[in-house]
């Protein structure tokens, strides 16, 4: 479809660039290949899959293959840490870990790490190799997939929620 500009004379050239980009925008927002909110937060699973290889590599396990499915629980859980500004395993409508993971369609033995911080994934991995818990849960051989996702703090953009889900 072509726009005469003379059709149109109310139109200036900058309102009708501003209306062509508008409808780019919309048909990206509808492709279906865009799965994944960015900005505010993401999930990250994809650059994650590198530095989680590496630490079970270490341990004698298993890569663990980055899943949509845990990366959008990862995804609702640090969402809902942000609009909180808490960490929590559990969200204010009563739902625990395990009722969010079946919710998802989640199925079998999963886990789930979080935490709250000024700084990268790289140093969020380090952390999390630092505490027992944490360290246990991504060296655990039963687990062969994981979603990793962060929200940025609406007040602080330096500040992210982070959680990764771990399952079968």
């Amino acid at each position: 479809m072509s726009i005469s500009i003379t059709a149109l004379p109310d139109l200036n050239r900058r309102s009708l660039l501003k209306a062509a980009g508008l409808a780019a925008l919309a048909g990206i927002a509808a492709c279906g290949t865009v799965t994944v909110p960015t900005g505010e937060g993401a999930g990250v699973s994809s650059s994650a899959t590198a530095t989680l290889a590496g630490i079970r590599a270490s341990a004698g396990l298993p890569a663990l293959a980055p899943d949509p499915q845990l990366e959008q629980a990862a995804l609702q859980q640090a969402g809902y840490m942000a609009s909180r500004e808490r960490m929590s395993h559990t969200t204010g409508w009563g739902k625990d870990f395990a009722s969010r993971m079946k919710d998802n369609g989640v199925r079998g033995a999963a886990a789930e790490n979080i935490a709250e911080g000024r700084f990268d994934q790289q140093k969020l991995f380090d952390i999390w190799m630092h505490s027992d818990g944490h360290r246990r849960n991504m060296l655990d051989p039963d687990f062969s997939r994981f979603g990793l996702a962060y929200m940025r703090d609406g007040r602080d953009p330096a500040l992210r929620y982070w959680a990764l889900v771990l399952g079968r």
